[in-house]
């Protein structure tokens, strides 16, 4: 990207990392948790609420949403690469498809199958990877690793898609990761992502986490992401 960004407006100085959810209304949450007052309103364009101030450790910190899907993560991640971001660590939500996997478990992507048409499009293969030292620390923080796919579609008419990406490996299902991956590589960037699983898939239903337990899901996604990136 070269001039100023075009969708997010910032009223202020991105940190050098960030968090990056989908939700904006997590980045609110988190930011009310992680961020020591005051904070400062980063984004509010677009929908695409962010917010940077210092964090617990006494470092800068932004936390910008990115939207849903590959492509509003692709240009969020390129315009925060371009206001200075360094290392960013998507905190997001998954559906499982390993039966193990229980509902509020917390994951490290180990690497993303490209199911995706962004992560394509900006030359990537069948797979994404993270940058190993971010990965390395969230695992080091207790968080199990595993293969997702990334996919464009919530609502998928195709039951077979969930089934073959569980034979490549995958073991739950998400949206954003695979783009972030490969924009951030393209421009020497680090990105890792850790998921909390809301949604079990694994068969052929859905069971879906509740609001208490997405609560606390999100501080453990917020916590992770952030011992990672200090």
């Amino acid at each position: 990207m070269t001039g100023v960004p075009l969708h997010l407006k910032p009223n202020s100085a991105v940190a050098e990392r960030a968090l990056v959810p989908g939700d904006p209304g997590r980045a609110l949450r988190l930011a009310q948790a992680l961020l020591v007052a005051p904070m400062q309103v980063l984004n509010t364009n677009r929908g695409l609420w962010g917010y940077t101030g210092t964090a617990g450790d006494g470092a800068g910190l932004t936390i910008q949403s990115t939207g849903m899907g590959g492509p509003s993560a692709a240009i969020v991640a390129e315009e925060l690469i371009a206001l200075g971001v360094r290392r960013l660590v998507r905190v997001g939500t998954c559906g499982a498809l390993d039966e193990t996997l229980a509902l509020g478990d917390l994951l490290v992507v180990e690497a993303a199958l490209c199911e995706d048409g962004t992560s394509r499009a900006l030359g990537a293969g069948a797979r994404a990877e993270p940058d190993p030292a971010l990965t390395a620390a969230l695992v080091a923080g207790g968080v199990q690793g595993a293969v997702v796919a990334s996919t464009d579609l919530f609502y998928d008419p195709d039951p077979r898609g969930l089934a073959r990406w569980g034979e490549r490996g995958a073991r739950a299902i998400e949206m954003e990761a695979a783009a972030l991956f490969t924009v951030a590589r393209r421009h020497g960037a680090a990105a890792a992502c850790v998921l909390a699983v809301t949604d079990q898939l694994a068969d052929g239903g859905r069971e879906r986490i509740g609001e208490d337990e997405l609560a606390a899901a999100e501080l453990a996604l917020g916590a992770a992401g952030l011992g990672a990136l200090g």
